[in-house]
């Protein structure tokens, strides 16, 4: 690929906001197009766990790529700081699971994929967490998980991306069809006009679907709802993530602490409901029963991009030269993200992949 081409990238989430940050040092321009404002859907509204949930649960393709993102976000985060001022927080705490019915399995997982997770004594795991609760009888434990503060994380981005004099964002933008000149993609059609590219990048998590159905394709990427909610509490109350039952505590450093999440398929509505709230309390209570006096400052949702076994589509449309995705994380956007575009950019750019891109390819999967 030439470096004078123009890439126009559609969705601007934290994956379509790191494809521009990683392409825009080697082509000639990049526009990034969102219907609202940047980095407000799945982005803002996960709880960003550097980590999947259950990490053996997942194909060798998602682990690839979680396994590079782990290792690469501490210094993508210094990087971001450094430039931006704005501090995206990758805060390394660990994470706890607790009483985990395939806990044989993920011990089995650690040591195939060396990595350190461990079984811990109970006890041990109330003198490290002291506000946990006391319904549990069995953890493991790894050391290195780390959780990024998304809001930040997008924030960040968004302003390097500005401070970039070949990078153009296009807020409030809604893209409705792509241009075509026979099996070519030649741009987008939308809400401020037809723009056109030489690489057109769909990174519009659970809305990429939709698109796609413009061309008569069927990417099973549907919206799958997820309600969170958020504490206040002191900074050094909740010293390390803990998960039990699917439900987890993320602990923030100014000692905010969310709680998640729902997994609801309701199609695009995503208004929080009360039956989640009362939910996501309890869970609360189970994992930390003193949040029961603790005040709920914020609860929300979002959608998340749901897809088979939560492997991303990363490559170019087969058929249609010169349209691209990079979309289909489900819970692991902000988890994959590194690795996704890094990998995006060197397929685009033809250089040697940081990863295998063969699971990701859209070809046969569409």
């Amino acid at each position: 690929m030439t470096e004078q081409q123009h890439v126009v990238i559609v969705g601007g989430g934290v994956i379509g906001l790191l494809t521009a940050f990683n392409l825009a040092p080697h082509v000639k321009s990049v526009s990034l197009l969102d219907r609202s404002s940047v980095g407000q859907e799945s982005s803002w509204a996960g709880g960003g766990i550097v980590s999947p949930l259950y990490p053996w649960r997942y194909s060798q393709a998602v682990t690839a790529l979680a396994h590079w993102s782990q290792d690469f976000y501490p210094q993508l985060g210094e990087h971001l700081f450094a430039t931006t001022g704005i501090d995206p927080e990758v805060h390394t705490t660990g994470l706890y699971w607790l009483d985990l019915e395939d806990e044989v399995e993920a011990l089995a997982w650690a040591k195939r994929e060396n990595r350190p997770l461990s079984s811990v004594d109970i006890s041990a795991t109330h003198d490290a967490v002291p506000a946990l609760g006391g319904g549990f009888s069995r953890a493991i434990y790894m050391a290195d998980v780390a959780n990024v503060r998304n809001p930040r994380l997008v924030k960040s981005l968004k302003a390097a991306l500005l401070a970039l004099p070949n990078v153009t964002l296009h807020e409030q933008c809604e893209v409705n069809g792509f241009i075509r000149e026979g099996d070519k993609v030649l741009g987008v059609e939308s809400s401020q006009g037809a723009i056109y590219a030489e690489q057109v990048v769909l990174t519009a998590g659970a809305w990429s679907g939709d698109l796609l159905k413009t061309l008569g394709l069927e990417l099973p990427v549907e919206p799958v709802k997820g309600q969170m909610i958020l504490y206040k509490c002191a900074a050094d109350f909740l010293p390390s993530m803990v998960l039990a039952k699917g439900r987890y505590a993320i602990p923030r450093r100014d000692g905010h602490i969310l709680i998640g999440s729902t997994l609801e398929h309701q199609g695009f509505d995503k208004t929080p409901t009360a039956e989640a709230l009362q939910s996501l309390k309890a869970s609360a209570v189970e994992l930390i029963p003193a949040l029961a006096e603790a005040e709920v400052v914020g609860h929300w949702a979002g959608l998340r991009p749901g897809s088979p076994e939560g492997v991303p589509y990363i490559g170019e449309v087969p058929g249609f030269a010169g349209l691209w995705l990079n979309c289909g994380h489900y819970r692991n956007g902000l988890v994959l993200a590194p690795a996704s575009c890094q990998l995006f950019a060197d397929v685009l750019l033809g250089r040697e992949p940081v990863i295998d891109p063969a699971p990701y390819a859209p070809t046969g999967r569409i």
